[in-house]
């Protein structure tokens, strides 16, 4: 598994227009390739009456299914440079579509890839994008007097909790990076002065946004 990777949250779009053409970029989360396809066919059907509609995509833990397509615009000028826009971000499952609305006038090889790549990043600006953390959920139990310590060493860790239990005894779920997992453990111990329970409840990528945490089970 990853340690972390850039992806999709919420798709977006974004348009730009050279020279009286239109480019209207559409971002989308895929997990798979078949996935990748039916957003491409949805968004051909959409602007089915646009010239062209061009794409890319990033698909898999090692990047193993990338695609892209200039449908009809000048071998290179399209697709490749929205390829580029995507792998350039470090973005994983992501695909893209580029809708053009021809405008009259020829933009040449340069001003294509120009434009193109310039509306993929207008697209991205639109969508919103997390990095995902590959974490563990560890449950910490302790008494009351391991508390405050436990408290000020995931807050200087960083580390989000997602859950408190106060009864006879305490338990946090705190979410730890999984290359980080044997360092905090030890820590734990450390400042508990070995009274704390750990124990590592599940692995999962975690992302956070706006302050919020965000879970994934993938």
């Amino acid at each position: 598994m990853l340690e972390q990777y850039r992806t999709v949250y919420q798709g977006g779009e974004g348009e730009i227009v050279e020279k009286k053409s239109r480019f209207i970029a559409t971002v989308r989360l895929v997990k798979t390739e078949e996935e990748a396809l039916k957003f491409i066919e949805e968004i051909k059907k959409k602007y089915w009456d646009a010239r062209h509609n061009c794409y890319a995509y990033v698909i898999g833990e090692r990047k193993e299914f990338m695609r892209c397509s200039d449908d009809g615009e000048p071998q290179g000028t399209a697709g490749k440079p929205m390829l580029d826009v995507l792998l350039g971000e470090e973005l994983y499952n992501i695909a893209v579509v580029v809708t053009r609305y021809f405008g009259g006038t020829l933009l040449g090889t340069g001003g294509l890839v120009r434009a193109y790549s310039k509306a993929v990043q207008e697209g991205l600006k639109n969508s919103i994008l997390i990095t995902k953390n590959h974490g563990v959920c560890l449950l910490v139990g302790t008494d009351y007097n391991g508390v405050g310590k436990l408290q000020y060493l995931f807050g200087q860790e960083n580390l989000p909790i997602l859950d408190s239990r106060y009864t006879e005894s305490v338990e946090f779920e705190v979410l730890v990076p999984k290359k980080e997992e044997e360092r905090i453990k030890k820590a734990v111990t450390e400042a508990t002065s070995g009274k704390a329970s750990v124990t590592a409840e599940k692995e999962l990528y975690y992302a956070i946004l706006d302050k919020e945490v965000l879970t994934f089970e993938d």
